[in-house]
């Protein structure tokens, strides 16, 4: 068993990581850490935990854990390690996006690999710190990475994604108000999104030299999930796509391409992304679903954790979405 910690666990993220957790056969959770809910009980913050777990949110952090995860609000990862320094040996995996850019990669003397296991398994396994991927990030490069690693991607690429109001996080903001999300739809940051670096930097280390990407950022009236179209001239034929994606993802646990329309539903509460192509003259649509919180989150955070500590890849994961 190794011993966990969690850093900002009162959030939708460190939430999720503690479900997850908890039903792990490899993990113990040694602290869930909240400066606002020290010394509470965690099924206050997390109600459906209530009779699951007694843990108590601690304002103390054991800096002897095997694997820490901060699920701390944007910019605030690099202060808390610079604060509060962990022992050699305690591994790193962090869900904001300090470090997910090669140019942001290292702090002092940590080094953090980009964690997207469909792309950088093999690194991760040998990593002793993890830049855990955007939301938006990861639903569209598994869309558009096998298309990048067959030089593919020579003409503009339009992807269009539409997210559940959970992306936001806990904190509330003007758009996040039940009485704004509910029964309307609405796009933000046009062609700007954080996540485009990130996703630019993956495709352009298969392909050099890429089409743009414009991408186009949705708030869904849901609470879970992602939805992303992406489309871009190809020549080849339907098939021809097919055994592109088919092949790239042949050892990937958890992304399965699928010659049958795919819908949310079927991935949310899950840690898979389903991908879906259709073609039509010369541009092929590619459309991922996945969850936000779980493979775009903490599903993906506990992933990269297994392949670093050597357990079974979809260990604690075999997570099964409630499709009615």
């Amino acid at each position: 068993m190794i011993k966990a910690g969690i850093i900002g666990g009162s959030g939708y993220t460190g939430g999720e990581l503690i479900r997850i957790l908890l039903n792990h056969p490899e993990v113990t959770i040694d602290f869930v850490y909240s400066t606002t809910r020290a010394g509470k009980q965690v099924s206050g913050a997390h109600p459906d935990l209530l009779g699951v777990t007694d843990l108590v949110f601690t304002g103390e952090v054991n800096k002897n854990v095997d694997v820490v995860f901060l699920c701390l609000g944007h910019g605030n990862s690099t202060k808390f390690i610079t604060e509060n320094e962990f022992s050699e040996t305690t591994r790193i995996i962090d869900l904001s996006n300090d470090f997910r850019l090669a140019a942001d990669a290292v702090l002092n003397d940590k080094t953090f690999v980009y964690g997207l296991p469909e792309l950088r398994k093999e690194d991760i396994k040998k990593a002793k710190h993890i830049a855990n991927p955007g939301c938006f990030a990861t639903a569209i490069q598994l869309a558009l990475l096998p298309l990048a690693k067959a030089n593919l991607l020579n003409q503009a690429v339009h992807v269009n994604a539409v997210t559940g109001s959970t992306g936001a996080g806990v904190s509330l903001s003007p758009t996040s108000h039940f009485s704004w999300r509910n029964n309307n739809v609405s796009w933000y940051k046009p062609f700007t999104h954080q996540h485009l670096g990130e996703i630019n930097e993956s495709l352009h280390s298969l392909q050099p030299h890429t089409g743009e990407l414009f991408f186009l950022p949705n708030r869904g009236d849901f609470t879970r999930g992602i939805l992303a179209t992406a489309y871009t001239h190809f020549e080849g034929s339907l098939e021809e796509a097919y055994e592109l994606y088919n092949d790239f993802y042949k050892d990937a646990a958890f992304t399965q391409v699928t010659d049958n329309e795919i819908n949310l539903k079927q991935v949310v509460n899950t840690n898979q992304c389903h991908v879906h192509l259709h073609k039509y003259n010369d541009t092929l649509l590619i459309t991922s679903a996945i969850d936000n919180l779980l493979k775009g989150a903490s599903g993906q955070a506990v992933h990269n954790m297994n392949l670093i500590f050597g357990f079974k890849e979809t260990e604690g994961l075999q997570l099964k979405a409630g499709v009615f």
